[in-house]
C-alpha cells in the first residue's frame, strides 16, 4: 500500500502533517480571534455595522468599580496562592519524605478535590463554614461568637487556597519523593534535628516545584469564578471573572459586549504572561536534580517523637478542609435543613434527590455532562496523540510552532474559552448550526484541555526508542503506518491516562459552559449554578452529590480497570 501511494506520488505524511497543524492552529485562535476584533469595536460582533474603535478600553478603564475590581482579584490571587504553597509544599514533604504514621490513605485523601469542580468544592465550604454553616453555628452556639467570615477577600483566599493546596502538593510531592535522603543523612549525622534537615535540604531541592506550582496557583486564582461568585457577591466583591460573568451573563439589558470583550482580551494577556513567566523561571531546574542514574529508593525521615503530634496535625488538616466539606454536601442533600441545633438524621429525607431525578431537566444536565465526558475523552484523546505524534515523532518542519500553539491553551482562562466560542458561533457562517448543542461544549472542552492530554502522551512517547521508528521505515513504511502499527499500541498506557484525565476535566468543567449553554444542553455545573441563583441550597448539594459519586466511581474504573495513570 505505501508503495503504491510512493509510486503515484502521494505524499501522505505530508497531508496529515499540514492538516494536524491547520487543524490545531483553528481551533487554538479561533475562541481568540472573536474576542481580539470583538474589543475594537463599537458594537456586537454580529453586527453588520459594527465599526472599529479603541474606546472600549478607555470606556473600561473608567467604568465604576474597575479598579477595586483590579486590586480584589491580585488580593484574592496572592492570598490564595500563599495558603495554597504553605499547605501543600508542607503537606509533600511530611507525607512524601516521613515516617508519619497513614501517610499512604492521607496522601489519596488530600488529592479528592482534584476530581471535583471548584463550584463543588465551594458549596461545601459553604454548607459547613459560611454564615449559617452547620459548623460554623456549632462554634456560635458554643462560645457566642461568630468565628470567620468566609465573605470577605481574606476568606475567599482561605477557600481558595485550601481548594488548591493539593495541586501544589502533588507537584511538590513529585520533587522531594525523588531528592537524595543522603543528603538528609549528612545533615543529620552533624547534629541536625530532622526538621532543620527537612528545611535545609529538602526544601531548597523543591524550588522549581514550588515556583511551577506557585505560577500556576496564581493563575488558577485569577481565573476562579466559584469563589468569587458564591463568597464575594453577598458582599459586592467582585474579582475580574465575576465582572465579566456579570455583565456577560446578569446584564439586566443587553450585554456590553464591547467591555467585556476589552476585559477578557486584558486577562487573557495577564495569563499568557504569567504562563510565558513561568518558563523562564524554570530554566536552568535541572541543577536542583539529585538522582543521575543511579536505583536508589529514597530513605524516610524519622521523626521520632514528633511523629504522632505530625500526625494530628496533618490529620486535622484533611479532615476540617477535605472531609467534612464533602461529607458537609453529602449531609444537606440527604436532609430538609441542616443545623447542629437538631440532629441531621431526624431530619433525612429524599426529597432532593428526588426533586433531581424527577426533573427532566436536571437529569438531562446530568446526561449531557457524562455524554459530553465520553465522547469529548475519545475525540479528544484522538487528536492530542496526534497532534503529539506529529510535533514530537516526525519530520515536519513546522513540528516545534505546532507543539507551542498545542500548548497555548494553556494560557487560556475557562471565561475567555466560554466568552470565544460564544462570539465565534454568533459570528463565522454554519457555526450557528451547533449553537446551544453538546457540541460546541465538547469541542470548546477539548481545546481548553489539549495541554492536559499533551502533558501525558509527550513524557511516555518520550520513551519509546525511535531506532523503532527507522526500522520500520528502512522496510518501506510511511511515517502514518509506523506511529499506528508500532508506536500507537506502545502507548496505549499513556492513551488510557490520556482519556481519563480528560473524562474528568470534562466532567467537572463548568466556567467554559456558561457562556455557551441553552435550554437542552445543560451539564451539572451550569444547573448547579441556576439553582443557586434560585437559592436551592438541598438540590445544588444533591446535584453535587451525585456529581461527586459518579466522578468516584469513574476514578475507580479508570484505574483499576483501564490501569489509567490520573496522578502521582
Amino acid at each position: 500500500m505505501d508503495a503504491a501511494l510512493e509510486r503515484t506520488g502521494f505524499d501522505r505524511s505530508r497531508l496529515i502533517f499540514w492538516s494536524v497543524a491547520a487543524l490545531t492552529t483553528l481551533l487554538v485562535i479561533g475562541p481568540i480571534a472573536p474576542i481580539a476584533m470583538q474589543a475594537f469595536l463599537n458594537k456586537p460582533l454580529y453586527d453588520a455595522s459594527a465599526t472599529l474603535t479603541a474606546a472600549n478600553f478607555g470606556r473600561l478603564v473608567t467604568e465604576a468599580g474597575i479598579g477595586e475590581i483590579a486590586l480584589n482579584t491580585v488580593i484574592f490571587a496572592v492570598l490564595s496562592t500563599i495558603f495554597a504553597q504553605v499547605f501543600g509544599a508542607l503537606a509533600a514533604v511530611v507525607i512524601g519524605r516521613t515516617n508519619l504514621p497513614g501517610r499512604g490513605w492521607l496522601g489519596e485523601v488530600l488529592v479528592w478535590p482534584l476530581f471535583v469542580s471548584h463550584l463543588v468544592i465551594a458549596f461545601g465550604w459553604l454548607t459547613m463554614y459560611g454564615p449559617s454553616g452547620y459548623v460554623t453555628l456549632a462554634v456560635r452556639s458554643w462560645t457566642g461568637v461568630t468565628p470567620w467570615d468566609l465573605y470577605s477577600l481574606s476568606g475567599m483566599g482561605v477557600v481558595a487556597g485550601l481548594s488548591q493546596a493539593p495541586l501544589a502538593y502533588l507537584m511538590c510531592l513529585g520533587a522531594v519523593s525523588k531528592a537524595d535522603a543522603q543528603l538528609e543523612a549528612a545533615a543529620r549525622s552533624v547534629g541536625a534535628g530532622p526538621f532543620r534537615a527537612l528545611w535545609s535540604v529538602t526544601v531548597p531541592m523543591m524550588r522549581p516545584a514550588l515556583i511551577y506550582s506557585t505560577v500556576l496557583n496564581f493563575v488558577v486564582a485569577i481565573e476562579m469564578l466559584s469563589i468569587p461568585l458564591l463568597f464575594g457577591a453577598p458582599n459586592k466583591i467582585e474579582t475580574i471573572t465575576s465582572f465579566l460573568y456579570d455583565k456577560g451573563i446578569n446584564a439586566a439589558v443587553q450585554p456590553d459586549y464591547g467591555i467585556v470583550g476589552a476585559a477578557a482580551l486584558i486577562l487573557l494577556a495577564i495569563v499568557a504572561f504569567l504562563v510565558w513567566l513561568q518558563g523562564r523561571l524554570m530554566v536552568g531546574s535541572n541543577r536542583f536534580v539529585t538522582v543521575r542514574g543511579k536505583a536508589s529508593r529514597p530513605a524516610l525521615l524519622d521523626l521520632g517523637r514528633w511523629r504522632w503530634f505530625v500526625f494530628a496535625a496533618v490529620f486535622a488538616y484533611v479532615f476540617f478542609t477535605i472531609v467534612l466539606v464533602f461529607a458537609g454536601t453529602l449531609m444537606r442533600a440527604s436532609v430538609s435543613f441542616l443545623t447542629p441545633l437538631v440532629p441531621f438524621w431526624t431530619l433525612l429525607t429524599t426529597k432532593n434527590f428526588d426533586l433531581i431525578l424527577q426533573t427532566p431537566n436536571y437529569m438531562r444536565s446530568i446526561g449531557n455532562s457524562v455524554l459530553i465526558s465520553l465522547i469529548g475523552g475519545v475525540i479528544g484523546t484522538v487528536l492530542v496523540a496526534i497532534i503529539t505524534l506529529v510535533s514530537r515523532r516526525s519530520e515536519f518542519k513546522g513540528a516545534r510552532p505546532l507543539e507551542y500553539i498545542a500548548l497555548f491553551p494553556r494560557s487560556l482562562p475557562g471565561i475567555i474559552a466560554g466568552l470565544g466560542f460564544f462570539y465565534a458561533v454568533i459570528w463565522v457562517p454554519g457555526l450557528d448550526a451547533i449553537r446551544g448543542t453538546i457540541w460546541i461544549l465538547i469541542l470548546a472542552f477539548m481545546v481548553r484541555y489539549i495541554p492536559v492530554g499533551f502533558g501525558t502522551i509527550a513524557p511516555a512517547l518520550a520513551q519509546i526508542g525511535d531506532e523503532l521508528d527507522r526500522g520500520a521505515r528502512i522496510s518501506g513504511a510511511d511515517w502514518w503506518t509506523t506511529v499506528t502499527r508500532i508506536i500507537a499500541p506502545l502507548l496505549k498506557p499513556a492513551l488510557f491516562s490520556t482519556f481519563a484525565l480528560l473524562f474528568i476535566h470534562f466532567f467537572k468543567e463548568y466556567v467554559t459552559a456558561v457562556f455557551l449553554f441553552q435550554p437542552g444542553s445543560e451539564i451539572i455545573g451550569t444547573t448547579m449554578l441556576q439553582l443557586w441563583a434560585q437559592g436551592d441550597n438541598g438540590p445544588v448539594s444533591a446535584l453535587a452529590t451525585i456529581q461527586v459519586v459518579i466522578t468516584a466511581i469513574f476514578v475507580l474504573v479508570a484505574r483499576r480497570v483501564l490501569g489509567a495513570k490520573i496522578y502521582g
